[in-house]
């Protein structure tokens, strides 16, 4: 892995200030996410508040160095320690996995990562542990190489939990040692040019200007991937809607739609509005489009995004996109009747394709939710159905690797579809895995995200 390359301290008491607050701000944000917060809702309200871009830096990447490495790391303090540490005492469990991934991953002298250790141990009002501390990570120095060659099992070796790693051998015999390690990397930082305002070689030519470097991808023709993460923000033409932040894989989605001249379009679970902008972009023929979501402060997010994109005015009232807050399942409230061309469900899953972008995932995520997602996923099949027109075609999308919410839950809605007017439409592509149902792109394709599409043409009685 590339070396993080950590803002490098003067010996002034200032400075040494602020690199403790960035380690501070990660200790708090690691022990809220492992409390059972999404790291996306996490770091806004820690991270982001650190006024230091520095300490902004070094936070982010100690913590989801942690997520990343997690069980990677437990097993080498279980190594270092002989004895566990109480559940109390999560806080210096925290320190020194901190401190770990930092002696291994970034390139912060030895000493000043042991000396902020055990700084923040003192801090902590344990100062017991600080020779605990001390010693642990002044050991590990010593003992690195051995210790890094002694991960003798596959939680610690690929890091992640059993369940998942089950799951994932289970699903891909072939793959699946690929598909842990793309999980582990960093993810691309990849662009949607808005192909109203421009197309990919125009603004690539625009960030050349700027000094930054960019790729157009091969596998969505309005995608370019960054060299290098910046602040979206200061991308030329940002704010009036030139482009938006939106992994390769995801930017499939409006393409294997096919929308035509006149077609009505239903775009179920919607926020953030990604995918209903992409469709708005590319499909200017679009005359309305509805786009459902059940959370109003998610939709909220949706309108923005439309917005920025001039794809509706400042009061929304202008938009080819309607926008409608309600349970999907609870089609007869607020469906009026009128049956779609097209249908897209963006469903939720366990997430698992996108883990290298939200390591987080890994831990807050359980195997026993994968049953009540599954549920979920096919009620709001179910309803899709109704709502779709005799010819039309429904695209069921999932961020997810897991067969179960994939190929299998198409399977069994086609077997029990009891009208039996469902087909699948065959995604011919060079690009994924073609399941039994739909098509796989698996995590590190073309350095995209993993993304299941399983495409389903309604027949018509007639």
């Amino acid at each position: 892995m590339e070396k993080f390359s950590a803002a490098k301290k003067k010996k002034s008491k200032g400075k040494k200030t602020k690199v403790s607050l960035a380690r501070q701000a990660s200790l708090k944000a690691l022990k809220q996410v492992l409390a059972g917060q999404s790291l996306s809702v996490v770091q806004p309200q820690i991270i982001d508040k650190l006024e230091d871009s520095r300490d902004r830096g070094l936070a982010n990447e100690l913590v989801n160095g942690v997520l990343r490495w997690r069980w990677r790391l437990e097993f080498l303090v279980s190594s270092l320690l002989s004895k566990p540490l109480k559940q109390k005492d999560i806080d210096i469990q925290l320190i020194l996995l901190t401190s770990l991934y930092e002696l291994i991953e970034c390139r912060t002298p030895d000493y000043a990562i042991i000396n902020e250790a055990v700084e923040l141990v003192r801090k902590s009002g344990k100062k017991w542990a600080a020779s605990l501390v001390n010693a642990v990570l002044r050991r590990f120095t010593r003992e690195k190489e051995q210790l890094l060659l002694s991960l003798d099992n596959d939680q610690a070796k690929y890091s992640h939990p059993d369940w998942i790693l089950t799951k994932i051998k289970n699903d891909w015999p072939d793959d699946w040692q690929q598909i842990l390690h793309e999980n582990n990397q960093r993810p691309a930082f990849w662009l949607r040019v808005n192909q109203q305002q421009s197309d990919a070689a125009r603004y690539k030519t625009l960030l050349i200007e700027q000094g930054l470097e960019s790729e157009i991808s091969s596998l969505a023709d309005h995608a370019l991937k960054l060299a290098h993460g910046v602040d979206v923000r200061t991308l030329p033409g940002f704010v009036e809607g030139a482009l938006s932040v939106q992994d390769v894989g995801a930017q499939l989605t409006a393409e294997l739609l096919d929308v035509s001249v006149d077609h009505r379009v239903l775009d179920l679970c919607a926020a953030p509005g990604g995918k209903t902008c992409h469709l708005l972009e590319r499909y200017q023929t679009i005359k309305h489009l509805v786009a459902v979501e059940l959370d109003e402060k998610r939709m909220r997010r949706v309108a923005e995004n439309l917005q920025r994109l001039k794809l509706s005015d400042e009061s929304g009232e202008h938009s080819r996109a309607e926008l409608i807050v309600a349970d999907v399942c609870d089609y007869k409230n607020w469906w009026d009747g009128a049956q779609f061309d097209r249908i897209l469900i963006d469903a939720p899953c366990s997430a698992s394709g996108v883990i290298r972008r939200h390591p987080d995932i890994k831990t807050l995520r359980r195997e026993s939710d994968i049953e009540q997602l599954q549920e979920v996923q096919s009620e709001i099949l179910y309803s899709a159905w109704q709502m779709l027109k005799p010819d039309g075609v429904l695209l069921y999308v999932t961020c997810s690797v897991f067969k179960v919410e994939n190929q299998n839950q198409i399977a069994n809605f086609i077997e029990r579809n009891i009208e039996q007017d469902a087909v699948e439409v065959k995604i011919e592509s060079d690009w994924g895995k073609s399941c039994d149902y739909g098509r796989q792109l698996l995590p590190g394709e073309q350095d995209a995200d993993g993304f299941y599409f399983c495409k389903l043409k309604k027949i018509s009685a007639e």
